[in-house]
C-alpha cells in the first residue's frame, strides 16, 4: 500500500511541478505553498472553500473562467459564518485569480481552488481569536463523475447534516467528511454516485452535488431548507430551464419519488450535469437520459465554453 500511495503521490507531483499558487499574499511554486501540521484549520476543518471550473476553447484560443465573481462572493458569505477576516474583496479575488491562471498558461480544462482557513498554529476548538490567511490553486481538471452516458446512484444510509449542526449554505471544509462517508458506502456498494436524505426523510443533494428530477414534463429541485448548498450551477440551470419554457419547481422530494420520476440528473463545478439512470438498481425511466436531461446538459455545454451569446456574462476571459 505504501508503494502504491508512493507512486500516486509522485506522478501527481510531476503534474504539478510547473504550476503557481497564491499563498500568503504572493504568487509563490505551488510545491512551495505549505502549511504547518499545527494549524488549525487542518486539526479541525476550519476553512471554507470553492470549486470553479474554467473551460478551454481551441477555437476561441480562450480560457473562461465560470462564475468567479459569485464563488467569491459567496466565500465572502461563508467567510463571515465562520468568522473569517477575509480581505481581499470579491472583485480583487477575481483579479488575482486571472492572475494566477495566465501564469499557469492553462490550455484545457482546470480547477480553481480557493481556500479561506484559520492559520493560527494552536491546539483548541473554537472560532474566534484565530488568524485567518488565503490561498488559491488550480489544477488542470476534467470530469469528476460521467456527465454522458449516466450513473448508478445508491440512496446512502448516512443522512445530510442538518443546517443547525453544521451549515449547510456554506462549503466549510469540515462538513464534508459526510458526504465522503456516504461516497464511498456508494462506490463500495458498486454504485457511481450516493444520494442523501434529510433526518425528516426528504431527498437532500448527492455526496457533493444538487440534485434535479423531472416528473410529467416539470422539473423539481429541493428547496434551501432541506439542507443543500444553494448551488451556482443549480440556480443556472433553474436560469436556462425558464428560458426553454419548461415550468421548475423547489420543493420537498420524497424518497420514493426517485424511483418513479421520469429523470434524474446532479449538478455542481465538480459534477457539472450528471444524469442518473439508475437508483438502487431501479432504473430511472427508461433507463437511458432523458430529453429534458440532454437539453439542458447540451445549452449548458455550450454556455460554460463560450459557444453561446446568452449567458455570456457568465464567463470571465482569461486571455
Amino acid at each position: 500500500m505504501l508503494k502504491q500511495g508512493t507512486t500516486t503521490a509522485t506522478a501527481e507531483t510531476d503534474r504539478t511541478a510547473d504550476l503557481w499558487a497564491y499563498f500568503h499574499g504572493d504568487f509563490v511554486p505551488l510545491a512551495d505553498a505549505k502549511i504547518s501540521v499545527m494549524t488549525h484549520a487542518f486539526n479541525y476543518g476550519t476553512a471554507v472553500f470553492e470549486g470553479v471550473r474554467c473551460y478551454w476553447n481551441a477555437e476561441q484560443e480562450q480560457l473562461y473562467g465560470l462564475d468567479l465573481l459569485a464563488h467569491y462572493q459567496r466565500i465572502h458569505r461563508s467567510a463571515r459564518l465562520l468568522q473569517l477576516e477575509l480581505v481581499p474583496t470579491a472583485e480583487e479575488l477575481v483579479a488575482i485569480t486571472v492572475e494566477l491562471l495566465r501564469r499557469n498558461a492553462f490550455r484545457e480544462d482546470a480547477y480553481i481552488r480557493p481556500i479561506v482557513y484559520k492559520s493560527s498554529e494552536t491546539i483548541g476548538v473554537r472560532l474566534h481569536n484565530l488568524d485567518t490567511d488565503l490561498t488559491i490553486f488550480a489544477v488542470p481538471f476534467g470530469k469528476y463523475i460521467d456527465t454522458d452516458a449516466g450513473i448508478r446512484a445508491q440512496v446512502s444510509t448516512w443522512r445530510r447534516t442538518d443546517d443547525n449542526a453544521i451549515p449547510a449554505r456554506s462549503k466549510i471544509t469540515g462538513s464534508y467528511v459526510n458526504g465522503a462517508f456516504a461516497k464511498s458506502e456508494a462506490q463500495m456498494n458498486g454504485y457511481d454516485e450516493a444520494l442523501m436524505l434529510t433526518q425528516e426523510g426528504h431527498v437532500s443533494e448527492g455526496s457533493a452535488e444538487n440534485l434535479f428530477i423531472v416528473r410529467d414534463g416539470i422539473l423539481i429541485t429541493p428547496p434551501g431548507s432541506d439542507n443543500i448548498l444553494e448551488g451556482i450551477t443549480r440556480q443556472h440551470l433553474i436560469t436556462m430551464a425558464g428560458d426553454m419554457g419548461i415550468l421548475v419547481k423547489e420543493r420537498s422530494i420524497d424518497r420514493t419519488e426517485l424511483y418513479m420520476a421520469d429523470e434524474v440528473f446532479l449538478c455542481g463545478t465538480g459534477a457539472q450535469l450528471a444524469p442518473v439512470v439508475e437508483v438502487d438498481r431501479r432504473p430511472i425511466g427508461s433507463g437511458k437520459v432523458g430529453p429534458i436531461t440532454r437539453r439542458l446538459h447540451n445549452l449548458y455545454f455550450a454556455a460554460v465554453c463560450g459557444r453561446s451569446d446568452a449567458y455570456r456574462d457568465w464567463l470571465t476571459p482569461v486571455y
